[in-house]
């Protein structure tokens, strides 16, 4: 952690950023974003089950019969694709989770993630005006590992459906991790909600200024 951290006039939130963390930060936001955008177009506008009576319409007035079973394929190719972008973008998440890992062992002692929680941790054991916000601080750095994790979980179970049959995954086996998978998206969505929600409350409060630290990367 920074000097600023341990200074009273300061939020503990307020820190310098190194460059590589500034674009690993905003290329995993815009990763994220796309790849939920695509599990969203999926699930609804681009729904098999939803556009195949589309489609027995669309070639009805054209003179040409055919039931569900057949108009559900057609239906499918887009829905198909989606999901092939999302598999795509998924592959980038993972590289990007690597990139994450390189970075903290190339960053500064300062700006490691262990050092800021140790820092943090024993300015809170002592007799500190912000111990509040520090309890805050590492709450939300507890979340921020946390979160890690849980792209790893989701990184590793998507490539295991994206590579399902390379990997000779049984039926059942590939069921499960598409659940479980289908499960953790939520635990994302809850976290990417509360982040944003966090950070917009912090810049507009006492940590004014945290999203232009990201950008900028000062102080």
């Amino acid at each position: 952690m920074n000097k600023t951290t341990a200074s009273n006039s300061q939020s503990p939130f307020i820190q310098k950023h190194s460059a590589s963390i500034r674009v690993w930060h905003w290329l995993t936001f815009l990763t994220l974003t796309f790849i939920l955008l695509t599990v969203l177009f999926a699930s609804t506008l681009l729904n098999p089950r939803e556009n195949s009576s589309v489609v027995q319409n669309m070639l009805k007035e054209k003179g040409v019969v055919v039931d569900k079973d057949q108009a559900f394929p057609v239906a499918h190719i887009f829905d198909d694709k989606m999901w092939e972008l999302h598999k795509y973008l998924g592959i980038g998440l993972s590289f990007l989770l690597l990139a994450r890992i390189g970075i903290e062992f190339a960053q500064s002692d300062e700006e490691k993630i262990k050092s800021r929680i140790k820092n943090a941790f024993t300015l809170y054991k002592q007799n500190n005006p912000d111990k509040k916000e520090l309890k805050l601080y590492l709450l939300v750095k507890g979340s921020y590992t946390f979160f890690y994790v849980l792209i790893l979980f989701m990184a590793f179970t998507g490539l295991s459906l994206a590579f399902g049959r390379e990997l000779a995954l049984s039926r059942p086996t590939n069921h499960l991790i598409k659940e479980v998978h289908g499960f953790g998206q939520y635990l994302i969505y809850t976290f990417v909600f509360f982040h944003l929600c966090g950070v917009i409350i912090a810049d507009i409060g006492k940590s004014k200024g945290i999203v232009s630290g990201m950008i900028h990367g000062e102080e």
